[in-house]
């Protein structure tokens, strides 16, 4: 490289560089002829220069890809130096970046992966381009290898953000290891806790087959179904969740006023019920329950393009408004055979939300906020009959904890958030239902 090019990119003045421009036309054209070369935007990236290398990406976007005698590419310049703002701009500039193979086929990711999430660059990468998780290096060692190999202070937190944006657990490299046997290679005892919580011994291989031909199909009818509507334009997509919101306000709105009203008698038992007849109330209320579950889930796969905080707390208020919209039917079913069929769609409703969080379209807490609704405990009760009495409180119990456990061990803060609301609402039943006994109790 010329030595007035070299300090026009090393100072970052863009008003030498379209001096040079003027006096010869062609003067970057030299840069792409050589196939391993220091381009001006290498020279900017290693001294943070932001405004020039941004400039010079829109003059030449093919820099960005190229690796210098060193075989590295400007990102991995920016990362060596701990530029961050400029990795981030470079981002924004092209996501697939993140994939560009240095020397050794090492990623930006796989470097991060070596030397530390410091300035939480990680959680950028695997956001902006979701892929770069499969990305090997020459010697097959995936990310969540290279993390596992680094004893650092941050490898619990890394191995856990690898794990939970689907890094292949299973995978191997030019050694036939995987990430545990890695682990337990350098001895490693905190990702070897980690990674042996994905692992149980005689089952491994089964689960993972079985997750991973769950995912496929899942994955093969999500794209059938939602393809299209990940392909609309933004002022199709806030039309649609205008309709859609007042679609789920309007089934909504039937269970809070039923047909016919409920009824107000004397008899406590039937008191507040739809005063429907059976049959009557299952042919509306089936439809509207089918309604009402369309509506959410297509609200759920519009909100796919929407930032990750917004798009979970958005999931999670719309859990707790399905669990708002089967409650309110569960009150209102006249006879009990009306309510153990609309059970058998909130069964249902629960396992299409199980399918859009395989196809990672629902966050894991909505997934456990309904999980927490309809328990396995409920199911349990339902298929075999057995009232919720003192024999059947310890197996419940049980069940519901196991249940929570998923939660709690990926991801504790929210999981634990997600237990405490959990038996504070247990606990508030209990104290509602045993209230009114005891006065009655007292009373007699």
């Amino acid at each position: 490289m010329d030595q007035s090019f070299r300090t026009i990119s090393r100072t970052g003045d863009v008003s030498e560089l379209y001096k040079l421009i003027q006096r010869d036309g062609n003067v970057l054209r030299c840069f792409d002829e050589v196939e391993f070369i220091e381009t001006p935007l290498h020279v900017a990236a290693d001294e943070g220069c932001i405004g020039f290398a941004m400039e010079m990406m829109k003059l030449k976007p093919s820099f960005a890809r190229k690796l210098n005698q060193q075989g590295l590419s400007p990102i991995h310049l920016a990362l060596e130096k701990g530029h961050k703002e400029m990795v981030l701009r470079f981002l924004q500039m092209d996501k697939d970046l993140v994939r560009v193979r240095g020397k050794n086929g090492e990623t930006p990711l796989h470097y991060i992966s070596k030397v530390g999430n410091h300035d939480s660059l990680l959680d950028r990468f695997l956001k902006a381009c979701p892929d770069c998780i499969r990305d090997v290096t020459t010697e097959n060692r995936s990310a969540l290898h290279i993390a596992t190999e680094n004893n650092r202070l941050d490898v619990v937190q890394m191995l856990k953000l690898l794990l939970s944006c689907k890094a292949d657990k299973h995978a191997t490299n030019q050694s036939g290891l995987t990430a545990l046997g890695v682990a337990e290679q350098h001895n490693n005892r905190e990702s070897i806790r980690i990674l042996r919580g994905c692992f149980i011994p005689g089952v491994s291989n089964i689960k993972y087959e079985w997750e991973k031909q769950v995912v496929k199909y899942v994955a093969k009818a999500s794209s059938i179904i939602f393809n299209d509507l990940d392909n609309i334009s933004s002022d199709d997509r806030n039309a649609l969740l205008v309709v859609l919101g007042l679609l789920l306000t309007g089934t909504y709105q039937a269970t809070l006023s039923p047909p016919g009203s409920v009824s107000q008698g004397d008899d406590t038992s039937s008191r507040g019920k739809s005063v429907l007849a059976q049959t009557d109330f299952l042919l509306f209320y089936i439809p509207t329950y089918v309604v009402f579950m369309v509506t959410f889930f297509l609200i759920l796969a519009l909100l796919k393009p929407f930032p990750h905080g917004f798009k979970k707390t958005i999931q999670v208020l719309l859990a707790f408004f399905a669990i708002c919209f089967d409650q309110s039917i569960s009150f209102i079913a006249p006879t009990d055979f009306a309510l153990k069929v609309m059970e058998v769609f909130t069964l249902l409703f629960f396992v299409l939300t199980l399918v859009m969080f395989f196809t990672d379209r629902v966050s894991k807490p909505s997934v456990a906020i309904l999980g927490c609704w309809l328990t396995p405990s409920e199911l349990f009760d339902f298929v075999k009959g057995i009232p919720p009495d003192v024999d059947t409180l310890f197996l419940r119990l049980a069940i519901d904890g196991c249940w929570l456990f998923l939660f709690v061990k990926d991801d504790f803060w929210e999981g634990t958030i997600i237990v405490i609301g959990y038996c504070s609402y247990c606990i508030m039943y209990d104290v509602s239902w045993e209230a009114p006994h005891c006065c009655q109790r007292c009373c007699t």
